[in-house]
Formats: structure tokens, C-alpha cells, sequence
């Protein structure tokens, strides 16, 4: 079966190799996502005649067997659908289902227990027209074959997965620099709560955080206070993205206003922090990715988490923090959106909408897609009805490119840049403008139109052509109106 993944979590277009039998399928599948299933129902679309990768859908698997039907039908046409609006329906489906044993549970029993929820899977691909040639259950390091009925291949009792990096799909994946994240169960744990003791004192910062910000928020507030809780969250967490790249940075307490920290921090951005590249082929070690959040966690208080946790609930200043989305800007961004996810402690969990979904698209916009879509679903189970997460969650699970939405994103920062700048010139350039007229020379007329000499022109200042605002990440004016309050707003 051949395998040609065209996704950032797959190989590259002119990377093929052949996958040949349900062992090697089996090994594929991390590759595939970009990471480990776990609890998972996973369906890969199959295209042409040699069964090339195409399109997926990811599920957890559901706790009552009274959902598995439902839930078959469901995955099989939002599978099938979506391939169709993209003019590439499936040829064949292959269907996984990954769920660990319970205690005192083995391997074989999970099989057994998960083959009636793999029979509807495959019939309802069936009742779209579309045979499923593989379905395949993987449990306590075995995989098990629902379809295959040669024992010598796909004993009853299972068969053990390969060893890691030991495979044909691995060392293609190394070859090519596919990056495996870890387990779905371990990214998961860096977008969410962890509990503990802090979980108090974070709770009582987002009540005072709540209790100070949000009337300036509601729509029936002055708009002069809008506009100062936005500045301020904006403000603030500026200032934190350098924090995160530049951590000999102390960090700041309490501010008068509520929002927490000083306004700026010296010195340009460095290459300092926790930040570890994905070795490919290779699996992220859960220890290192939890020092990591641990880092930045660190550098973030309870005060400024509330704060900035609050503050994003308005839509247009989590749109003007969707900004920083490429560079050093958006690694750090999405280590800050995570930090934010995890301090949304009860009763809260639902203000976690907001960062999450920023921490998928800036995932989604870096090239992280498997990321972008674990956070995205979080985001979506957090709040069903965040139109934002809905919208890029259905984006990146087709497979659109986010340039188009990058694109919207730069010309808005641009705009507000060049609003700001003819609002406010700044007093070297009033000085350049005064200086072009020599004393004694009366201005000369021309004719009216463009004009389209040198001296006419006006840069924007702060931004650099096709990138993000240089040393100003998403400052200058913003536009009016969407809060939080109005769920069709967001």
C-alpha cells in the first residue's frame, strides 16, 4: 500500500514508500498523525489504485457501546464528505482502533471487546460505497486484525508492534524529517489543568481578575474602557513573549490596573528558553516536554495568567494576539497559550476556549498541524459553540492553508500600523517633512493624481514586508466591537 502523505505530519510529495501488510500498517499510523493515539478511533482515506494516503478522522472512542453506531455513521461521512468537497473521494478506507487495556485486562479482550464497534465502522464506509480493507485494533504494543483471516500473519492472541525506529516507515520518516509529538494522552496533558495546590490560588486570581475586568468588557461599558483592558492585555502579553525567548527576565508583579506587569522589557529577542527541537523519527519524551511547561509556567504568574486569561475573552483582542503567528513571535506565542490553557482551573474550563484556539492556529500557521488539531478539539470540547475553533478546526482537517487567513492577519496589523502612524507621526519624521522645503522656496503646485515620486511616498513604519511587526508585535489601534458575551460573535 502506498503511502504518499502530502500533510506537514506526512512525508513529502516525492517521498513514496510501500506499506505491505497490517504490521507495517500498523507502525504507519504514529507517522500518519504526527503522534500515538490513545483511546482513539482513527479512519485514513485510501485514493487510486495503489491505495495512496489521503484524508483522516480522529475520534476518541466513545465510553457506551450504545454511541458506537452513531458515532460510526458520523465519522464515516465526515470522512467521505470531506474528500468529496475537495474532489478526491476515498477509493477504500483503513480503519484503526487504539485504546490501551484496562487493569487486569488483556490485549485479546480489548480486541474482542471493540470488535462490534469495528464491524459498524465498516459497515457504515459500506452503506457510503466505499470497502474498508483494513481494520486494525492496537493494544498493549499488539496489533490485531479484524479483516485478515490467516493466523499465520494475524495470530488470535495478536502481534507485537515493531520496535521503535526499527521499521520502513520509520527510517522514511527520519530520512524526510517527520517529527512524531509523543502520545495523544501526553499533548493533551500540556493544554490542560493539571491540579495541585496552585489551583487555589489561580482561582482566586481569575475571581478578582473577572471581577475587575469584565464590566469594562460588557457592552454596555464605555467604550474608553474597552479599549484600555484591550491595550492592556495586549500590553502585557507582549511583554511575556519576550519573557519567554529573553527568562533572565524577572518576573513582574502585580500592577495597579489589574492586568499585572511593567510595560516593556529591554532588549531584543534571543534564542534563550526551554524550546527543543523534534528529533524525527523519533517520539518527544514526555519528561522533557513536561520540564518544559514547567519553564514556563514559571515565568508567568497567577496574577498576569488571570489577567491575560480574562482579557482574551474579547474578541477583538484574542483576533489582534492571533498576530503573532510566524517567527520567534509564534514560538513563543503558542508557549504562552499553552501556560494559559493549563490555568484555567474550575469552574473556568470554559474560558479555555480562547487560548486554546490560539494555540491551535498558531500551531496551525507554524506547520505543527498535528498539534494545531489536538488543541483545536480541546478548544471545541471546552466550548461547542467557539466559532473561531470550529472554523479552523474544519480548515486544517481539510487541508486548507492557512496563508490565505496569515494574509487577512498582516493586512489589518498593517492597516492599524498606517492609521496609527498618520494619527500620531512621529517627531522625526515631522522634522524630515519640515526640512524637504528649502527657506525662501514656495511650494510648488502639480497636478492633481498620484503622484508617484520618492518623496511622496510613506513607508510603514515597524513592519517588514511579508512578516511581522518588527520589535511592536500587534500594536496600534484596534477596531470596535465582538465581546465574548455573544456567543454568534466569536
Amino acid at each position: 500500500m502506498n503511502a504518499n502523505h502530502h500533510e506537514s505530519s506526512g512525508l513529502p510529495r516525492t517521498q513514496q514508500i510501500t506499506l505491505r501488510g497490517p504490521a507495517e500498517l500498523a507502525d504507519a499510523l504514529p507517522f500518519v498523525l504526527g503522534f500515538h493515539p490513545t483511546d482513539s478511533v482513527v479512519l485514513v482515506a485510501l485514493h487510486g489504485e495503489h491505495g495512496r494516503f489521503g484524508g483522516r478522522v480522529r475520534l476518541g472512542i466513545p465510553r457506551s457501546p450504545r454511541e458506537w453506531a452513531s458515532t460510526a455513521d458520523h465519522l464515516a461521512e465526515c470522512l467521505v464528505e470531506g474528500g468529496a468537497r475537495t474532489g478526491s473521494r476515498p477509493d477504500g478506507i483503513v480503519v484503526f482502533l487504539c485504546q490501551d487495556p484496562e487493569p487486569g485486562e488483556t490485549g485479546r479482550r480489548v480486541m474482542e471487546r471493540l470488535r462490534p464497534f469495528a464491524q459498524r465502522l465498516r459497515t457504515a464506509c459500506g452503506a457510503l460505497d466505499i470497502p474498508v480493507y483494513e481494520a486494525l485494533c492496537i493494544t498493549d504494543g499488539l496489533y490485531f486484525s479484524y479483516c485478515c483471516p490467516d493466523q499465520r500473519c494475524c495470530p488470535p492472541d495478536g502481534t507485537p508492534l515493531a520496535l521503535s525506529g526499527t521499521s520502513v516507515m520509520a527510517a522514511a520518516a527520519t530520512y524526510a524529517g517527520v517529527q512524531v509529538r509523543g502520545s495523544l494522552r501526553d499533548m493533551e496533558a500540556r493544554l490542560k489543568p493539571r491540579g495541585g495546590p496552585g489551583d487555589e490560588e489561580q482561582r482566586a486570581a481569575l475571581d478578582a481578575a473577572a471581577a475587575s475586568i469584565v464590566p469594562r468588557l460588557l457592552e454596555g461599558a464605555e467604550a474608553q474602557g474597552r479599549e484600555e483592558v484591550r491595550e492592556a492585555t495586549l500590553r502585557l502579553a507582549r511583554e511575556i513573549l519576550r519573557r519567554f525567548v529573553n527568562p533572565k527576565n524577572p518576573k513582574n508583579p502585580k500592577s495597579p490596573n489589574g492586568l499585572g506587569g511593567r510595560p516593556g522589557v529591554v532588549g531584543e529577542p534571543s534564542t534563550a528558553g526551554p524550546v527543543r527541537p523534534l528529533v524525527p523519527g523519533r517520539a518527544v519524551d514526555a519528561m522533557t516536554m513536561a520540564a518544559d511547561d514547567a519553564a514556563d509556567d514559571a515565568l508567568i504568574t497567577t496574577d498576569e495568567a488571570a489577567a491575560l486569561v480574562i482579557g482574551l475573552q474579547d474578541r477583538v483582542t484574542r483576533d489582534r494576539a492571533a498576530e503573532w503567528m510566524e517567527g520567534w513571535e509564534g514560538t513563543a506565542a503558542l508557549r504562552l497559550w499553552r501556560v494559559l490553557a493549563r490555568r484555567c482551573v474550575t469552574p473556568y474550563q470554559e474560558h479555555a476556549a480562547a487560548p486554546l484556539t490560539l494555540a491551535g492556529w498558531t500551531a496551525w500557521s507554524t506547520g505543527d498541524e498535528p498539534t494545531a488539531r489536538v488543541a483545536l478539539g480541546l478548544a471545541l470540547d471546552a466550548d461547542p459553540e467557539y466559532v473561531f475553533a470550529r472554523l479552523l478546526h474544519q480548515a486544517c482537517n481539510e487541508g486548507l492553508n492557512p496563508e490565505s487567513l496569515r494574509s487577512c492577519l498582516r493586512s489589518e496589523r498593517d492597516a492599524r500600523a498606517a492609521a496609527s502612524e498618520q494619527k500620531n507621526p512621529s517627531p522625526s519624521r515631522r522634522v524630515r517633512m519640515r526640512a524637504t522645503r528649502r527657506p525662501g522656496n514656495p511650494p510648488v503646485l502639480k497636478k492633481p493624481g498620484r503622484q508617484t515620486g520618492g518623496a511622496g511616498r510613506r513607508a510603514t513604519a515597524g513592519v517588514r514586508p511579508g512578516g511581522p511587526a518588527t520589535g511592536r508585535p500587534g500594536s496600534g489601534t484596534p477596531r470596535h466591537g465582538g465581546q465574548r458575551g455573544s456567543r454568534s460573535g466569536r
